[in-house]
């Protein structure tokens, strides 16, 4: 298994660089489900918030892309199953993936809230918006 860059997957979905284009698809393509590659959340992340903010990509596309990806044998995703529980609640509540894939992996990990002061990911179930006194309280 070999594990694989953001930037390597943002020039194969993409195809604007010609080489390096070039050359990601042929490493991906040569990949098997005996050899994959690896996608860890850090890649995913990443390669998400490059397709919104660099390439203007709407949200529906990019869950479309990363659903297409959860299904090739040749790609290990870190966490599929919270990746996979995640696009469903992004597809269900209108929220952005990387804050869904938030939410599912602080469920995963226990946390019973997870707080933000992003007001559109505050919708989703089992996120709250921070508001109100935040001071800590004395040691």
């Amino acid at each position: 298994m070999i594990g694989l860059d953001a930037n390597v997957l943002i020039r194969y979905l993409a195809g604007d660089e010609p080489i390096q284009s070039q050359q990601a698809r042929h490493l991906l393509e040569s990949l098997t489900a005996d050899e994959p590659g690896y996608l860890s959340l850090v890649a995913l992340v990443e390669t998400l918030w490059v397709l919104k903010h660099h390439y203007h990509t709407p949200r529906d596309q990019v869950l479309s892309v990363v659903s297409g990806l959860l299904e090739v044998p040749s790609l290990v995703f870190q966490c599929a199953d919270e990746v996979r529980q995640a696009i469903q609640l992004s597809l269900r509540h209108s929220i952005d993936l990387p804050d869904a894939l938030l939410r599912r992996l602080d469920a995963a990990a226990g946390c019973a809230v997870t707080v933000t002061f992003d007001r559109r990911a505050a919708r989703l179930p089992g996120m709250r918006q921070v508001s109100g006194d935040v001071t800590p309280p004395p040691a």
